[in-house]
């Protein structure tokens, strides 16, 4: 295949396009981006034939802040018959065998979410004619590749592969999640995404587990303490601002009305921190860099507002600087991990988990 198809954001092309262009190169492969603003995708297309293959398997899709979901791809296909749109994407696959699941997409944009009723009805005879191609199994098979049709307008559609161990598990990389009529505030989505996305399934309930203590920081009104209260867990919430009075009737919050910046825990047996503050974010990561220092928390998830421009130059360069803070502080074992998830807005996710051979105890 020739081309890289990512998903993002819409509004967010050239931070996903300055990212897939630095990680190509790392792996010396040559190629260029080709992308409009709030297309809500970036193509990156290679030089040689076959390298987009090589990119969807050895670029890891976790690793990639700004891309939801990515896919190797033909080029595009446009001018489908209304008579026959299948056998020209049947054909384009023909490359392609025993595939285990069929996802018929668009970019999330309001323009082609239009296109979402059609892609229902057509992934019905498209995923017939795969099935008698060979291109799919009679059966899905969650260990197999998996058969993208993105539908960017009317009769054009980019069609190819993601591998299955390297792919989101969602329709076009968004998790489908419900706003809880409890919830102090829809910020509370983004923690819930936070932990589905960075902790693995097999490991939440160890690592997610009731009794735990955790502190928030910038906590008001509530929505992310919301998230740690619903899984059992004890919540030092830290704002000067009040707290919803549901999440203090529970008796798993204690309010601490102070400056998140000020602020050390009574308690340094801590699992989970926190944070959600609207603040530069270079003066969020120190402070992440301070807690874990002292080893106040075993894991922490913090979001970094993002500037007006160079947004992926930003983030990388305070991400590197964690990495290097943390290391000149004897912290080795570590794992740093940012993602622009589906329910961040001009922010991103970050997950900063200090490993067992630290040595803290958090019993």
């Amino acid at each position: 295949m020739i081309n890289l198809f990512l998903y993002c954001r819409a509004g967010y092309e050239k931070d996903c396009a300055a990212e897939i262009q630095q990680r190509a190169a790392e792996l010396n492969v040559g190629g260029f981006v080709k992308t409009n603003r709030n297309d809500g995708y970036v193509i990156f297309q290679c030089f040689q034939a076959g390298d987009a293959d090589l990119l969807a398997e050895q670029i890891e899709l976790d690793s990639l802040i700004f891309t939801r979901q990515m896919f190797a791809a033909n080029e595009l296909l446009k001018d489908l018959p209304e008579s026959d749109r299948v056998s020209p994407i049947v054909d384009a696959l023909a490359k392609v065998s025993k595939a285990g699941e069929l996802r018929v997409e668009t970019p999330d944009t309001n323009e082609a979410k239009e296109l979402s009723t059609f892609c229902r009805k057509f992934t019905v005879p498209l995923r017939q004619a795969l099935k008698r191609s060979g291109a799919l199994l009679e059966k899905e098979n969650p260990k197999r590749p998996i058969i993208h049709v993105c539908f960017v307008g009317p009769g054009t559609a980019y069609v190819g592969y993601s591998l299955s161990h390297n792919s989101s598990p969602y329709f076009m990389g968004i998790p489908r999640l419900k706003m809880a009529s409890d919830a102090p505030s829809r910020s509370t989505l983004k923690l819930d995404e936070a932990f589905i996305h960075f902790i693995p399934k097999l490991e939440q309930e160890q690592r997610l587990r009731s009794g735990m203590n955790s502190v928030d920081l910038g906590a008001c009104p509530g929505g992310w303490t919301y998230q740690l209260v619903r899984r059992g867990m004890f919540v030092a919430a830290v704002d000067n601002g009040p707290m919803a009075q549901n999440l203090m009737d529970t008796g798993q919050v204690r309010h601490y009305q102070a400056d998140g910046f000020r602020f050390e825990p009574p308690k340094k047996n801590i699992y989970w921190l926190v944070c959600d503050m609207v603040e530069k974010p270079s003066r969020v990561a120190e402070l992440m860099e301070a807690w874990a220092i002292n080893g106040w928390f075993k894991e922490a998830i913090f979001n970094l507002k993002l500037p007006m421009k160079s947004r992926y130059k930003e983030v990388s360069t305070i991400l590197a600087t964690m990495q290097e803070v943390l290391r000149e502080n004897g912290i080795d074992d570590f794992h740093l991990a940012c993602k622009h998830l589906y329910h961040d807005r001009d922010e991103v996710t970050v997950h900063l988990w200090l490993r067992p051979s630290v040595g803290f105890n958090f019993g």
